[in-house]
């Protein structure tokens, strides 16, 4: 069970005030937040057990537990963007989704779309700037500032998205966009820009499409 390092009602109450403080909020909305805070928490526990933050975890009687905590933007960034996913998904309340996706840019700086699909495991660190669009992600992805993933225009008004593996890691201003394979276990360096490139698995890249650096990421037991 996750630990709350405040009550679910405060919670509640204080992002309810949170979304009052910017826009109008009917009462049917209140209790929608009520109805889905649950099954956003329950996203949130499985989350945070995958991470490596040590601010994620709380020991517990001697035992490692997850707690989430309100005043840790991160964690605070997840919850926002599980809560309007959850509501979308189940209700298509689009306008009070658009309300909690427009406190988390407000309050956080991200870009976290509710209609995007998140993989269950993602995380980021200072992730100020970064817009998360349409593409398929794998469980592990990872960003820091400035980051952006989306879409190209094709030729006859297509659009294409990047598809990512597991566990590709976006440092400060690295941007995958277009048509994009990025396979598994891939970091992608600091301002670096791929478009419409694929990437094979277990690399390191730099630079800018479409003259990217590519290097094979070395495993403990190759070295």
């Amino acid at each position: 069970m996750m630990k709350l390092q405040i009550p679910k009602q405060d919670i509640i109450i204080q992002l309810i005030l949170q979304l009052e403080s910017h826009f109008l909020l009917s009462n049917i909305e209140k209790s929608v937040i009520s109805d889905y805070i649950d099954l956003a928490l329950e996203k949130c526990e499985s989350n945070f057990w995958a991470s490596s933050n040590k601010y994620f975890k709380i020991d517990v009687g001697g035992h490692k537990n997850v707690r989430f905590n309100p005043y840790h933007s991160v964690q605070y960034m997840i919850f926002l963007y599980y809560l309007s996913h959850e509501i979308y998904v189940n209700t298509q309340n689009t306008i009070l989704c658009d309300k909690i996706y427009y406190l988390n840019k407000i309050m956080n700086s991200v870009d976290l779309f509710y209609a995007i699909e998140l993989p269950q495991k993602f995380g980021a660190e200072h992730p100020l700037g970064s817009v998360m669009g349409r593409a398929k992600y794998g469980d592990g992805f990872f960003f820091y500032q400035g980051c952006t993933v989306g879409g190209t225009d094709g030729k006859n008004g297509e659009i294409y998205y990047p598809i990512l593996g597991e566990n590709v890691q976006m440092f400060a201003n690295s941007s995958i966009l277009g048509r994009c394979n990025v396979g598994n276990n891939v970091k992608i360096g600091a301002g670096t820009l791929i478009k419409n490139e694929d990437i094979p698995s277990d690399s390191i890249v730099f630079g800018q499409s479409p003259h990217l650096i590519i290097k094979k990421q070395k495993h403990e037991f190759e070295k």
